[in-house]
């Protein structure tokens, strides 16, 4: 069903769970925080700091978070003459109109100070020949504000930092474990999570850590594509939570395809290489097959307008020439900046036969970052009580229709703070290590039938097919009909014969790709206007009039979905009676 307004101050539980085996085993803390990029540690180490019992659970090991994938760096006025207002103001355009611009300010004033916060926990970032930060510019940004470290790894240092912070500090860590759902109390609130450790360790088997409050930290969904820059864990495991337990997701629609991926074929498939847009931002230029460059005149910034503008340049360009990729042509750069700036790409491109020392990179788009996810309010608060998320998972109204670039590590930085210190208020109102909620029984039948392991391949092909770079509303309404034929016969087998596909990785995460991609598509075949990342070549213009506010999806008990469009681009609130603003926690790390 749709609608407008502004919803329920609370979301009521489902009853839906994945089809697992009961938990053998448990820990309890007074945080659980899922996943180990930048948003997830940085949470945890705030909370610990705080002198809350901490634990972190990662789907890989804990150095693997999809951080440690980011090349270009991390956004925020540190340079002279660059001001919070001017960062707000391309972070604003970049959305198109959907940004929240409260959200906006709250990461532009307090991101300065949290990347020097990162720095003193450890990160090293480049510097220039006169010792402060080597600041470089990306698409849609008029000042150089991108801080990087070892030329493109910002995100590999980054993770480095963080990881060797928590493991000085100790904080119990469950790795390997793919995060199922969330444990709630009679009431309705967070009693923690359920959870699969794959492989031997300290832990093994489907187990549980209880808490009273939980943070999504999971990154993205990427991988509900054929072709995307995400690791193959980004199976939009968070957001498939969040759903089963009530919570509320927004913008899912607005998947940001990266301009300039590495291309390796028609037929590849699963993660792809990144080229980074810092490359853009150091004057590489996009030509076609002829050597023309083809993104002058489209913007005043060509090569380095907003991501959707370039990704949208491209594919039109590909169209008219009936080409499979187009070039980015950096050989003015020279060996030197290559191997000193863009190492990791430069090693990237050479392990796949191409020099861009000497000549152009072939390039395409490919799915790269949910702009939507788990709506949350200013402190990171789902519509789920005692449920937070943060980073790619979440959707704070910070990105609006499209994420400027490099605005992503520092939202989890900044998000990251603000969750920990809302909680660290919940608990001294409390009474620090309060009894952690009782969690209700767990379901002796299949709460929710499993997909076999081929239909992730299935679901790639149906979302590449008809809700990639270019929509319409034919394309989608098949995408939303092949979708509903694979939830109905999963379904229709557990109805009919109690049976489901046997528990396992491989079967929830598919089963969590298909929830994802219903909410997607059925986003994406109601928005009918092109805005930011969302192309519809059905409806080609922007429409403010009708749809300058945002689409707002629950899973229904029955599992269905509840889809409503908000009353203006602000998000309504996610609580009842917010607190008052949280005392700031200590700054050390």
């Amino acid at each position: 069903m749709t609608g407008k307004g502004t919803g329920s101050d609370t979301a009521a539980g489902t009853g839906i769970r994945l089809h697992a085996p009961a938990p053998g085993w448990a820990l309890t803390a007074d945080v659980v925080v899922v996943g180990s990029g930048v948003a997830g540690l940085t949470t945890a180490l705030r909370c610990e700091a705080a002198g809350l019992r901490t634990v972190v659970v990662t789907k890989a090991r804990l150095d693997d978070g999809s951080t440690r994938w980011a090349q270009g760096g991390i956004a925020a006025a540190l340079g002279d003459g660059d001001t919070p207002e001017q960062h707000l103001d391309d972070t604003l355009v970049a959305g198109a109109g959907l940004c929240d611009a409260e959200a906006v300010r709250i990461l532009v004033t307090e991101g300065p100070d949290a990347v020097r916060r990162l720095i003193a926990t450890g990160a090293h970032f480049d510097e220039s020949s006169e010792g402060g930060l080597e600041l470089t510019r990306e698409g849609g940004h008029h000042r150089r504000r991108i801080a990087h470290a070892g030329g493109d790894a910002t995100g590999a240092e980054i993770s480095r930092a963080l990881v060797e912070a928590v493991r000085a500090r100790g904080l119990p860590t469950v790795e390997n474990a793919l995060v199922l759902d969330l444990l709630t109390d009679a009431e309705g609130r967070t009693a923690g999570v359920t959870l699969h450790v794959m492989g031997e360790g300290q832990h093994d088997g489907v187990g549980a850590v209880h808490a009273p409050a939980v943070v999504l930290a999971t990154g993205g969904m990427g991988q509900v594509y054929s072709a995307t820059t995400n690791p193959s864990v980004s199976t939009g495991d968070g957001v498939a939570l969040a759903l089963r337990a009530g919570a509320e997701v927004s913008d899912l629609e607005f998947v940001q395809f990266h301009p300039t991926v590495l291309f390796l074929g028609a037929d590849a498939e699963g993660q792809q290489p990144l080229v980074s847009e810092a490359v853009r931002g150091e004057g590489a230029h996009l030509v076609d097959a002829d050597g023309v460059r083809f993104m002058l005149g489209q913007h005043e910034l060509a090569e380095l307008a907003p991501r959707d503008i370039v990704a949208k340049g491209i594919t039109r360009r590909m169209q008219e020439r009936d080409a499979e990729h187009m070039f980015l042509d950096a050989r003015h750069f020279g060996a030197d900046m290559w191997e000193h700036r863009f190492p990791t790409i430069l090693a990237a491109c050479r392990t796949h036969g191409i020099d861009p020392v000497t000549e152009p990179v072939p390039v395409a788009p490919a799915a790269h970052y949910a702009s939507g996810g788990v709506r949350t309010d200013a402190r990171g608060r789902t519509t789920v009580p005692g449920l937070y998320a943060c980073g790619e998972v979440a959707c704070t109204g910070v990105h609006g229709a499209n994420r400027l670039a490099s605005n992503s590590l520092l939202e989890g930085l900044v998000y990251a703070e603000r969750i920990a210190a809302d909680i660290a208020a919940g608990s001294a109102e409390n009474g620090l290590h309060a009894r952690v909620p009782e969690p209700v029984p767990h379901p002796e039948k299949p709460a929710h039938p499993l997909l076999a392991p081929e239909a992730r391949f299935a679901i790639q092909r149906i979302m590449t097919g008809g809700a990639g770079v270019l929509r319409s509303g034919e394309s989608l309404a098949t995408a939303a009909d092949q979708l509903q034929r694979l939830h109905s016969e999963a379904r229709e087998s557990l109805d009919e014969n109690g049976k489901t596909s046997e528990p396992g990785v491989d079967t929830w995460e598919a089963t969590n790709l298909l929830c994802v991609a219903r909410v997607l598509v059925a986003a994406a075949l109601l928005r009918e206007e092109t805005r930011g990342c969302h192309w519809r070549e059905d409806h080609a213009d922007r429409d403010d009039m009708d749809w300058r506010r945002h689409i707002v999806v629950r899973l229904n008990p029955d599992r269905t979905l509840a889809v409503r469009t908000t009353d203006t681009a602000d998000f309504p609130p996610t609580t009842r009676q917010p607190r008052q603003a949280p005392p700031s926690l200590p700054q050390e790390q």
